[in-house]
C-alpha cells in the first residue's frame, strides 16, 4: 500500500505537468559568472515582448511559467555585469525552452582593478559544489534546498546526506567512521561550546534547518583549520544576508504512526511541557534531606502531544551612502515534536557454560555447575521498553552587516532552547521466563506459590525514570573581512603582489544542560507463597501475599528510589585573524600566502546532587501497608508518594570545573607550481591546556589511583588533573587538473584527538544510581594522526559530477572505552589509550542530470554516493589478559559503519512549480560496544545495517504560497544492535526497536 502511494504521487505529478502545459509553454535556465563560473543569485531576468520579470534565486536559476507560444528576447541584468541580450527564444506549447547566460564582469579603465565580492557556496547544490572545487581542503556539503527536499528538518538529519558522513545517537557527527572525537563542530567558522557531560561534541539537532543556508564537511586537514580536525570539520553556516527585501513565513503539522491511541501516551503527574519549555520550579524544588517525596515517581497515562512547526525570515539590503551597503537578516523558528516507541527491548547478555544466557546479578544459579534456580537470588536484565518524549525547540538568528567594496564587517547572535521530557517505563519478565518457567514443569510467575523457593530467582522487575532536560546555546560573533589599500607592487611579467586581505572573528558562546530532578524507581515483584514455621512442634502455615520490595543497585548505599540534579555549563572566548598575501606570477596563475593566529579558551562548570531512600523503614509494599496486596498489573509507584518515605543524599557525588585552553598560529602557502598544477601546504604550531579540579567530593566518592586495582576514598585535590601538550601540524596537498572538467588531488596531514573531561576525571560517574559506572582516566593522553587523502574530481558540465576518494588514518593512542573490574565495585567502564589503530576506505560520488542523457527524461537528478570503511586498533596488553581464551591481537574500531549509501532521485515540472524527491539511505553494520571478560564473556555489540526512504513533494500556489508533503522513515525498519562473536555461533539480540513513519504538511508564504 505504501509503494502504490508513493508511485501515485510521483505519475500524478508528471501527469499534472504534462496536462497543464498542453497549451501554453515557458522559459528556464541559468545565470553565470562567466569569470568563475559560479551562478549568479539577484540577476533581473526580463522577456522584452510580454514585459515578464524575474530574478535568479540562490542557485542562479530563474524560470517563467505560462508563456505564449512564440519568439522572444530575454534580457539579463545585474550591478557589476555587462548587460546580456538572448535573442529569439522560441518557446513551444507545452514544452520549456532553455536558456542560460554568462554575464562577465564590468570593469572601468582605471590603475586599479576593482575587486568583485564573488561568494561561492551558498544554499544551491551547484555553488556548493564550485565551493568543492575551489577549495584548501577536500570538501563536501549540503544546502538548504537539498535539505529542504529531503525533509532534513536539523543539522544532524542534514549530514547524513553528506558523502560518507553519519551521526551518532541522533545528535553527533561522524565522519568517514571517526566519531565525536575526531570531528570539529563549527557555526560560522567558530568552535562551539557543549554541554553535553559525556562528550565534547555539539549536539546538532538543536540547530534546525530553518536558519541553516548550508553544512560543508571539510576531509582533509590544512593549517587554517583546528587540529583536532582528524576525521573532518563540520561548518554548520548559518543564513546570510539577503541581497532584495525578503519577508517569509512557514508552518507545519506532523503525524507519526507509531503515536498510541489518545489518552495512552506514557508520560507522568506534573510531565510535559508549557509552550516555551521552561518547568516550573515550584514542582522540581530541591529535596530536604530526611524529608518524605510525595510528587510522582511513575508513569500515567495521557493525551498524544500536538506536533507542529513555523518560522519568520525578515531582511533587506539597502545603500546607506555611496558605495556603502548595509544589510540585516532575523529569523525566529519555533517546534513541538513528540516520539514514542512501544515494543522495545534491551537485553543483557553472556556467554556462560558454552552458551549464551542472561546476565545475572546476585547469586549464580550455576552454582553447581549446571541451572538450578531453586533457593537463589538473582535478577535478570531481559527489558521490555516503553518510552515516550515530548520536545519543544524555538530560537532565533538576528545579523545585521556593513559592508563597501575592500571591506564588510557583521555582528550575529544565535540563540536555541531546547525542552525535552522522557518518560521511560522497563520491565524484565523475560529472565523469569528463560531461568524458572522453562526449566519448572507447572510453574506460574503470576500465582502464589507453597513455597519461595524459585520467587527470588529472577523476579519480575519493573523500572520508570521520569526525566525533564534542557538545552540552551548562544552564540555572539564579530567578522570583519578587509581588502588593505595597498598597491599592487613587482614586476608584471615576472611577480606581482597583490592587495593584502585580512579576516578576523572574535565570539562568545555559552552552552547549558539543566536536568532539574531526573526520578527514578525501581521494584521487583514476589507474586506471594505460604510460608510454613514450626516452633516446639507446632506448625503455623501463613500466607505472604503478592507484593513489590525494593530493588536496589549491587552498591550497598544507593536505594531504589532516586532524584537527581545535575547542571553543566560550558562559555567559550574565542578570536581568530587570518592575513593572506596575494600573488599573481609570470604564468598568469595566482596564489597566495596565509598567516593567522587563533585562540579558544573555555570553561566548564559540572555539579550534580542525587538523592536516594536507602535508610527508609519502607523497603516493600507490605511494610508500607499491611494490607496491600499489589498484583503485578498494580503499580507501587501508584501508592508510593502517599509513604512519606524520606530521601536522603545519596553521598556519591563530586562536582568538577574544567578548562581548555588551545591556542595556535599557522602558515600556509598555494604555490601554482604550472597551470595545471599546485602545491598547498604548511603547518600549525597548536598548544593544549586542560585541566579538572574536583570540588567537594562527598563521602561515598571513590576512584581508583593510578597503578592500583582497588577503589580509595577520593580526597579533594589529590585526583585534580593538569594537563599540557604542544603539536606541530604539518599539512601537504597538490592538485592537478590536465582538464577543466577533471581535478586530482593528493593530501598528508597530521591532526591530533583530545581527551574529554568526564575521561580525565578519576571519580565513579553515573547516569543515574544505578546505571553503569564510569571512572575516568587522568594519565589518558591525546591522540596522534596521520591521515593520507586521495581524490578524482570530473565535473562534466555545471552541477554534474563523478567522483571517487581513497584515505587512510593511522593512529597513535587512541582513545577507546573498555571495562575493568574492581572489589566493591564490581565491572567499571573506563577509557584507555590503545597502542594503535588504522582506517582505510573508499567514497564514490555521482551526480547526473537524466535529461542530458535522454531528452524525455528532462527535470529528473540522479545523485548517489557510498563510502567503504575498514577500521581497526590493537588492543593493549591487559585488556588482551582480561579476555583470555576470547583475546584478540585486534578489534574494530568503534562506531565506524562497514558502509554508507546514500541515493537521491529529484523531478522537477517548472512549468507547475512541483518538485518531488526520493532519499534513501543505507548505514551498516556498526560496533557499538568492545568485547569484555569478566564472570562470563560479554561478545562485541554491533549495530546492525539498516535503510531509511524519505518521500517529499512541493507545488507553487502562485507567485507567493509553496505547500509541501514530507513523508519520513517509509521503510520503518527495525534497528538492532546484536550480541556478535565467533564463539558464540549465530548473533544474539541485544535490543530493538522502531521509529514508525511521519508525515508532514507545511506551507510558505514569501514576499
Amino acid at each position: 500500500m505504501r509503494n502504490r502511494f508513493n508511485v501515485s504521487l510521483v505519475v500524478g505529478g508528471c501527469l499534472w505537468g504534462l496536462a497543464a502545459g498542453a497549451q501554453l509553454g515557458g522559459i528556464r535556465g541559468m545565470a553565470l559568472d562567466a569569470d568563475f563560473e559560479v551562478p549568479l543569485p539577484g540577476v533581473k531576468v526580463r522577456i522584452s515582448e510580454t514585459g515578464q520579470e524575474t530574478q535568479t534565486g540562490d542557485a542562479g536559476s530563474f524560470f517563467f511559467e505560462q508563456v505564449e507560444p512564440g519568439s522572444y528576447t530575454v534580457l539579463f541584468n545585474k550591478p557589476g555585469y555587462t548587460r546580456f541580450t538572448k535573442p529569439e527564444v522560441v518557446v513551444t506549447a507545452g514544452r520549456l525552452a532553455e536558456v542560460d547566460a554568462s554575464l562577465a564582469g564590468e570593469y572601468e579603465e582605471m590603475d586599479e582593478l576593482v575587486v568583485r565580492d564573488i561568494q561561492l557556496g551558498g544554499a544551491s547544490e551547484i555553488g556548493l559544489l564550485n565551493l568543492r572545487l575551489e577549495s584548501s581542503a577536500m570538501m563536501d556539503s549540503v544546502g538548504a534546498d537539498l535539505m529542504s527536499q529531503a525533509a532534513a528538518s536539523d543539522a544532524a538529519q542534514a549530514l547524513s546526506l553528506v558523502p560518507g558522513t553519519t551521526v551518532q545517537d541522533g545528535k553527533y557527527a561522524v565522519v568517514r567512521g571517526l566519531p565525536d572525537r575526531y570531528v570539529v563542530s563549527l557555526l560560522n567558522g567558530v568552535r562551539l561550546p557543549t554541554a553535553d557531560p559525556d562528550k565534547r561534541a555539539v549536539q546538532l539537532d538543536q540547530f534546525p534547518g530553518a536558519l541553516i543556508e548550508s553544512i560543508q564537511v571539510s576531509k582533509t586537514f590544512t593549517p587554517d583549520q583546528q587540529g583536532d580536525a582528524s576525521g573532518g570539520a563540520v561548518n554548520v553556516v548559518l543564513k546570510s544576508m539577503p541581497e532584495e527585501p525578503v519577508l517569509s513565513f512557514k508552518a507545519g503539522v506532523q503525524y507519526k504512526t507509531s503515536m498510541p491511541a489518545d489518552g495512552e501516551f506514557l508520560s507522568y503527574e506534573g510531565g510535559g511541557l508549557d509552550f516555551w519549555g521552561t518547568h516550573d520550579a515550584g514542582e522540581r524544588e530541591p529535596q530536604d534531606v530526611g524529608s518524605a517525596w510525595s510528587g510522582a515517581m511513575g508513569t500515567t497515562r495521557g493525551a498524544v502531544p500536538e506536533m507542529y512547526d513555523g518560522s519568520l525570515t525578515a531582511g533587506d539590503r539597502i545603500e546607506v551612502a555611496d558605495g556603502v551597503r548595509a544589510s540585516a537578516l532575523g529569523n525566529f523558528y519555533y517546534k513541538t515534536d513528540a516520539s514514542y516507541i512501544d515494543r522495545a527491548t534491551d537485553d543483557k547478555w553472556w556467554f556462560r557454560n558454552g552458551e549464551m544466557v542472561p546476565v545475572h546479578s546476585g547469586e549464580d544459579p550455576y552454582g553447581t555447575g549446571e541451572l538450578n534456580a531453586s533457593g537463589t537470588d538473582f535478577t535478570t536484565a531481559l527489558m521490555d521498553v516503553e518510552q515516550s518524549s515530548e520536545e519543544v525547540q524555538w530560537g532565533g538568528l538576528g545579523a545585521v552587516g556593513l559592508e563597501t567594496e575592500d571591506h564588510s564587517l557583521m555582528l550575529s547572535y544565535l540563540s536555541t532552547h531546547v525542552a525535552e521530557s522522557t518518560t521511560t517505563l522497563a520491565e524484565d519478565t523475560r529472565g523469569k521466563a528463560f531461568y524458572v518457567t522453562a526449566q519448572v514443569d507447572g510453574y506460574d510467575p503470576l500465582a502464589a506459590t507453597s513455597s519461595d523457593a524459585y520467587n527470588s530467582a529472577a523476579p519480575y522487575r519493573r523500572s520508570q525514570t521520569l526525566e525533564y532536560v534542557e538545552r540552551d546555546t548562544s552564540s555572539l560573533q564579530l567578522g570583519g573581512e578587509h581588502v588593505l589599500p595597498i598597491p599592487e607592487f613587482g614586476k608584471q611579467e615576472f611577480f606581482m603582489v597583490l592587495a593584502p586581505e585580512l579576516d578576523w572573528k572574535v565570539s562568545r558562546s555559552d552552552s547549558e544542560l539543566d536536568t532539574p530532578d531526573k526520578r527514578m524507581f525501581s521494584s521487583k515483584w514476589n507474586p506471594g507463597y505460604e510460608q510454613v514455621t514450626s516452633h516446639r512442634g507446632t506448625v503455623t502455615t501463613n500466607t505472604v501475599p503478592p507484593a513489590y520490595y525494593q530493588d536496589k543497585p549491587p552498591v550497598s548505599y544507593l536505594g531504589n528510589a532516586q532524584r537527581i540534579w545535575e547542571n553543566v555549563y560550558e562559555q567559550s572566548r574565542q578570536y581568530a585573524f587570518n592575513g593572506q598575501l596575494p600573488f599573481k606570477q609570470w604564468s598568469g596563475d595566482e596564489g597566495f600566502l596565509k598567516l593567522g593566529v587563533f585562540a579558544d579558551k573555555v570553561e566548564r562548570s559540572y555539579t550534580k546532587d542525587s538523592y536516594q531512600n536507602l535508610s527508609d523503614a519502607n523497603d516493600s509494599s507490605i511494610n508500607a501497608d499491611s494490607s496491600s496486596t499489589l498484583s503485578w498489573d498494580d503499580f507501587w509507584t501508584d501508592d508510593y508518594p502517599g509513604e512519606n518515605d524520606a530521601m536522603y543524599a545519596a553521598e556519591v557525588d563530586a562536582d568538577y570545573d574544567g578548562t581548555q585552553e588551545i591556542s595556535a598560529w599557522y602558515y600556509m602557502v598555494d604555490v601554482p607550481l604550472a597551470s595545471f598544477l599546485t602545491f598547498v601546504g604548511g603547518a600549525r604550531f597548536e598548544k593544549t591546556d586542560l585541566s579538572v579540579t574536583i570540588v567537594d567530593p562527598e563521602d561515598e566518592v571513590y576512584w581508583v589511583k593510578p597503578g592500583e586495582y582497588g577503589l580509595s576514598q577520593l580526597l579533594e585535590g589529590e585526583a585534580d588533573v593538569d594537563y599540557h601538550q604542544d603539536d606541530v601540524l604539518p599539512s601537504l596537498a597538490l592538485e592537478l587538473r590536465p582538464l577543466d572538467s577533471i581535478t586530482l588531488r593528493a593530501a598528508y596531514g597530521e591532526t591530533v584527538a583530545r581527551q574529554t573531561f568526564k575521561e580525565l576525571t578519576p571519580i565513579q560517574q553515573q547516569e543515574y544510581l544505578g546505571a553503569d559506572i564510569f571512572i575516568g582516566n587522568p594519565t589518558l593522553e591525546m591522540s596522534a594522526l596521520e591521515n593520507y587523502d586521495l581524490r578524482f574530481d570530473y565535473v562534466p558540465y555545471p552541477g554534474g559530477l563523478v567522483s571517487a576518494s581513497w584515505f587512510m588514518k593511522k593512529i597513535d593512542n587512541p582513545i577507546e572505552y573498555t571495562q575493568r573490574y574492581v572489589d566493591n565495585v564490581g565491572s567499571y567502564i573506563t577509557a584507555v589509550n590503545y597502542p594503535s589503530g588504522e582506517m582505510r576506505g573508499y567514497e564514490i560520488e555521482f551526480r547526473q542530470q537524466l535529461g542530458r542523457l535522454w531528452s524525455p527524461l528532462e527535470g529528473l537528478t540522479f545523485g548517489a554516493n557510498a563510502t567503504f570503511i575498514d577500521s581497526e586498533v590493537s588492543l593493549s596488553n591487559e585488556d588482551i589478559a582480561d579476555l583470555g581464551a576470547y583475546a584478540a591481537s585486534t578489534r574494530d574500531m568503534m562506531n565506524a559503519p562497514e558502509h554508507l549509501y546514500n541515493l537521491n532521485l529529484t523531478y522537477e515540472v517548472p512549468a507547475l512549480g512541483t518538485k518531488l524527491g526520493l532519499f534513501y539511505v543505507v548505514k551498516g553494520d556498526t560496533l557499538v560496544a568492545g568485547e569484555s571478560n569478566d564472570l562470563g564473556y560479554y561478545p562485541s555489540v554491533y549495530e546492525t545495517e539498516y535503510e531509511t526512504l524519505n518521500f517529499t513533494v512541493s507545488q507553487n500556489l502562485g507567485k507567493r504560497l509553496r505547500l509541501s508533503f514530507k513523508a519520513k522513515n517509509l521503510t520503518d525498519p527495525e534497528i538492532r544492535e546484536v550480541y556478535r562473536s565467533e564463539f558464540i555461533g549465530d548473533d544474539t539480540v541485544k535490543s530493538s526497536y522502531t521509529k514508525g513513519i511521519s508525515y508532514s504538511i507545511g506551507l510558505d508564504a514569501t514576499w
